[in-house]
């Protein structure tokens, strides 16, 4: 089975001509999901469930406004769980980002 369309995702944030991106994270995570799973990394009912159960687990007073928040909770758990990388990892590479963007100058590519 392949993947459904990704503006057919419930909950994404979108207007009349796609996705919509508060922040380039977002997309690029977006695009890691999509990417990882046309290289067979996980399939997309995994992605569903996974994503779908992150999302529930927001609860129902959820606004919306951290959707890519738990989008890439659900694709670190996806990304670990298939031991693509560890957990530890992907969290030293969230803070070294975290402090690179901090100490960059505004308008400044961040550099890592």
């Amino acid at each position: 089975m392949s993947a459904p369309d990704p503006l057919t995702l419930p909950r994404l944030p979108r207007d009349a001509e796609g996705p919509v991106f508060a922040e380039p994270w977002q997309a690029h995570a977006f695009a890691l999901a999509l990417q990882l799973h046309a290289q067979g990394a996980f399939a997309w009912t995994e992605w569903a469930d996974t994503l779908s159960q992150r999302l529930k687990a927001a609860g129902p007073d959820d606004d919306g406004s951290r959707y890519y928040e738990y989008w890439l909770d659900a694709l670190e758990t996806l990304v670990s769980g298939k031991q693509l990388a560890e957990l530890a990892a992907l969290s030293d590479r969230k803070h070294a980002w975290a402090e690179a963007y901090r100490r960059t100058p505004h308008g400044k590519p961040v550099e890592l």
